[in-house]
This record gives C-alpha cells, structure tokens and sequence, in this order.
C-alpha cells in the first residue's frame, strides 16, 4: 500500500495528463523505434528469401533464439511506447538520476524479453516434437492446410474471448500496473517487465502463434501481425479493433484451409521444395 501511495504521489499532472493521452516521452521514444528499425533492418538482411511457407524449419536453438530475440525487438518492442515512456516518467517524478533511469528501464525491458523468450523455448519444444513424431498427417499435400487454417481460426477466436480482453486492458493501462506492482531497484525492474511480460504474453501469444502455422520466417506475416499488435495496444479505440483482427484470421483461416494455393500472404511450401530440387 505504501508503495502504491508513493508510486501515486510522484507523477505529475503533466505526466498523467501525457500518459493518459497515450504519449511516452520522446527520449525513450526514439530509443524504441531505433531499436524496432534496426531488428527490422537485421530481419530484411539475414531472413530475406528464408520464408519456406508453412513448416519452415525453425534450426538449431542457439540459432532460433537469436533471430527469436530480434523478432521480439522487432515486433513487440514498439508496442511497448506506453510502458516504457510511464516508466521512465515515474522514475524522474520520484527524483532518480538519469543514469539509474537508464538502467531501471533496461531491466524493465530486460525482464519483459524474458517472459517472451519463455515463450519461444516453449513454441520451439513443441515444434520438434511434432518433427520429431514424422506425422506424414501433418505433411501439407495431406492436412497441412486444415492444420495452418484451424491456427488461425483459433487465433481468431482467441481475439474476441474474455482472457484476451483482459489481458489487452492490462497492456494499455501502465499507471494502473505500475500503482499495483511498483518495486525498487534493478531487480524490482526486472520483476515488473517480467510481470508485464506475461500479460502480454497472455494478450498475443494466440497471434504470435500464427507465425509458427504461416511460415516462421514470414516478413511479411511479421509485419501484418506487428502492426496489428500495435494498433490494439497503442491507438485510442485499440480495443475496438480486435474483433476486425478476428474476422480477418477466420478468413484468412478458412481461406488457406479450403484453397491455400490461392491464399495470399502465403507461399506454397510444396512448390518451393520443388523449387529448390532443380537447384
């Protein structure tokens, strides 16, 4: 409780008022974006031309955490402006110099990447055991495409479901979370993007699932689902848009399902493979 006053007490009008309309401050904004562009810049170079379709092999996973953590840079971090930018106006409000700041908000960072890359080591252990069972079942010339729609569909149905909103309202509520969990020191940091982290993790783990039924390796996908998180996150009436992302995946989902070779947005896994044969 005491924490919570404390936490109450050191923001500012000014600070709420700019929280409230959804603006961080524009020294932690342009740290975030640079670091969005630059994952994004590293994408198009190392995984330009590796979207094999549906099944694209995820590697080894030293090799798929690294190129997971930029995709995380990437994908997620801009939607994490609010959040950070509150941080770091509840650190200047309660007096921290800049350097602590800094580093407060890096572990705050920090701790949220690693709720997400929890949830990779997870994505990846379940992709190698269905490698690992060789269900031809899964194979796409047999019931791939009903697999890779039937993600999406329940991707689709997770957008309009009570967890999801719930979790959503946290994402777009920091003075709130901030109020209930505030801790001290860099650890405390670590705590708080941890916490953070598994909302969020909770709010977009269903889309971030359709990367593993598109094509893992999808920029194109990637940037699609982006700025779907993003705009549910960061713009005003955000919430209001989930229920159109819905409709989308069921489309898409029924699309690929009954006809995925004229299903846009995707590469036909098969006609690479014979693609790369003749090479």
């Amino acid at each position: 409780m005491r924490g919570t006053l404390a936490v109450s007490r050191a923001v500012s009008r000014s600070a709420v008022a700019a929280l409230g309309r959804g603006s961080p401050t524009s020294g932690w904004t342009m740290i975030v974006v640079a670091l969005g562009a630059t994952a994004w810049l590293a994408m198009l170079v190392l995984m330009g031309g590796m979207d094999q379709g549906p099944g694209t092999p995820l590697h080894e996973l030293p090799v798929f955490l690294a190129g997971w953590i930029v995709m995380l840079t990437a994908m997620m971090l801009p939607s994490e402006l609010t959040y950070v930018g509150a941080f770091g106006l509840l650190l200047k409000g309660r007096g921290r110099p800049a350097v602590e700041r800094r580093r407060r908000v890096r572990s705050f960072i920090a701790g949220y990447f690693f709720a997400w890359v929890g949830y990779g080591l997870v994505a990846y252990l379940l992709d190698s055991a269905v490698r690992a069972l060789n269900l031809e079942m899964t194979a796409w010339y047999r019931d791939g495409p009903y697999l890779a729609g039937a993600v999406l569909i329940g991707a689709g149905l997770y957008q309009v479901s009570p967890l999801k909103h719930a979790c959503l309202k946290g994402c777009r509520s920091p003075l709130s979370f901030f109020a209930r969990h505030w801790r001290e020191g860099d650890a405390g940091a670590v705590g708080m993007g941890f916490r953070h982290g598994l909302v969020c993790v909770g709010c977009c783990w269903a889309l971030m699932a359709v990367m593993f039924a598109v094509g893992a390796m999808s920029l194109t996908w990637m940037a699609l689902l982006t700025v779907f998180m993003f705009a549910e996150k960061i713009l005003l009436h955000g919430r209001k848009l989930t229920p159109l992302i819905a409709g989308f995946l069921w489309v898409m989902g029924i699309w690929i399902a009954l006809s995925p070779t004229t299903a846009p947005l995707l590469k036909d896994p098969l006609i690479f493979g014979s693609i790369c044969k003749g090479f």
